[in-house]
């Protein structure tokens, strides 16, 4: 299937999974779909394995939270932040190191306080390597930490490579 990206996400500083100045995190990018899908894009190194060659059970968790919780930004004009209340993986396949990998989160159901979403880590052979569904609270980032957007650097960063269309 192929989808068609309306518009990338921002990336921070240090976060684990999106910051791009955090010299052991994912580097992961983000990107929304025409059907308000959210793929993410990330290359996994050693610094990320748990057996030799594997990522981390760990670090699949974070990147599967990670990417549904961030899929709620796609659908509000301002930025809407889930505090993660609960958070069921699925192991299929062994997860590489040092290939591109795709991970696709979407939501579910909502109300005024709570989202739920599911997704997945892609191999780059389209296999389904591991699967997740999420509740999230809606939290305004005030009440869940001190973030100063520039300090952090949360900003869409445009990179040559950044797709217009996502195969999977």
């Amino acid at each position: 299937m192929i989808y068609k990206i309306r518009e990338k996400q921002k990336n921070s500083k240090l976060c684990f999974v999106c910051g791009l100045k955090n010299n052991f995190g994912l580097h992961a990018h983000f990107y929304t779909t025409e059907n308000q899908e959210l793929i993410g894009l990330f290359t996994p190194s050693e610094e990320h394995q748990s057996y030799p060659g594997r990522l981390h059970g760990g670090i699949a968790s974070a990147i599967l939270d990670e990417t549904i919780g961030r899929a709620i930004l796609n659908k509000y004009e301002t930025e809407v932040w889930g505090v993660t209340v609960e958070l069921e993986l699925k192991f299929k396949k062994p997860i590489p190191l040092n290939q591109e990998l795709k991970v696709i989160g979407r939501i579910t159901d909502e109300n005024r306080r709570m989202f739920e979403g599911t997704g997945e880590i892609i191999l780059p052979d389209g296999q389904v390597a591991a699967t997740a569904k999420g509740k999230y609270l809606k939290v305004p980032i005030e009440k869940i930490s001190d973030f100063d957007v520039e300090e952090n650097e949360w900003r869409i960063v445009e990179l040559d490579s950044d797709p217009k269309k996502i195969e999977i």
